[in-house]
């Protein structure tokens, strides 16, 4: 197992083809959005005989906020502690530690992330968002006109 990081080091074609077919959060996402998101993250990548098999980015200012995303092991890979170690391998970058605050979503592995200091925060009240989850999907010619005019 090799773990690699830098968006020039993660195989692109197949990070997009898992977030946008097989991913819950981010379903059709364009090719574009993906090499974008990455080229401005810190991306991991675990590699097995040359083949990407895991993958999370950090969208970070490297000094007082990171949210981690789309973090993702192929189904044949799981159940292997990849996760694990590449979690491991994220969470002791040595700006990591220095990161006021070190978010992220789950909706189904939030005793992975326990294991690594994550927790609900303690001011949700506080927390706000704007959520728009198709954002991702293509719309339709008749859509787009209808939006348009």
């Amino acid at each position: 197992m090799e773990i690699k990081t830098g968006a020039a080091q993660m195989d692109l074609a197949a990070i997009h083809q898992f977030l946008q077919n097989d991913s819950y959060w981010a379903k059709g996402i364009d090719f574009d959005i993906v090499k974008a998101s990455l080229e401005n993250s810190f991306c991991v990548g675990v590699f097995l005989d040359n083949k990407q098999v895991a993958f999370a980015r950090v969208i970070t200012d490297y000094h007082t906020f990171g949210w981690v995303a789309d973090v993702f092991v192929l189904p044949d890979y799981r159940g292997r502690g990849i996760s694990k170690s590449m979690m491991g391998f994220l969470t002791d970058q040595p700006w990591v530690g220095k990161l006021r605050r070190f978010m992220l979503s789950t909706r189904d592995a939030h005793e992975l992330y326990r294991g690594y200091g994550f927790r609900s925060p303690g001011n949700a009240a506080s927390i706000m968002e704007v959520h728009r989850p198709d954002v991702y999907l293509k719309r339709t010619s008749e859509e787009a006109s209808h939006v348009s005019g």
